[in-house]
């Protein structure tokens, strides 16, 4: 599993906190190509429904599972080294969440692939490739 510190810790950070996703809207996406034919599932709306959803499952899997959330709560307030072995050393060690938590927030990178929109600031953007790369 191969972690930027910083990247892993917003990204996990922000699920666990609920920052990462309360933040999103609509309002951040980006807008498709303007003449650019409608693609299913790339309208706003739709588009919002899978940031709410993802947002629903991440929040609902950490309430679920307290170890993943207590070492993300840990990790947002530690320096950067500190939070990367709090994170890296929870999901080594339990990969099975690691790979959940991939799963949950594998329809944002999905959405951004099939519509050619970003859902994400690029700060977060950043975190969740790093988070996803594993």
């Amino acid at each position: 599993m191969k972690l930027s510190g910083i990247a892993m810790r917003r990204t996990l950070a922000g699920v666990g906190a609920a920052a990462l996703f309360g933040g999103l809207s609509a309002a951040t996406l980006a807008a498709p190509m303007a003449g650019a034919q409608p693609v299913a599932g790339c309208s706003a709306g739709e588009l919002s429904g899978t940031v709410s959803s993802v947002t629903g499952a991440a929040r609902q899997y950490l309430g679920a599972h307290p170890g993943a959330d207590q070492a993300v709560t840990a990790a947002m307030n530690q320096p950067r080294p500190e939070a990367e072995a709090t994170l890296r050393g929870y999901f080594t060690a339990n990969p099975a969440e690691y790979y959940d938590l991939r799963g949950i927030l594998a329809p944002l990178g999905d959405a951004q692939r099939n519509c050619n929109v970003t859902v994400l600031p690029a700060d977060l953007q950043s975190a969740y490739d790093s988070f996803m790369a594993g």
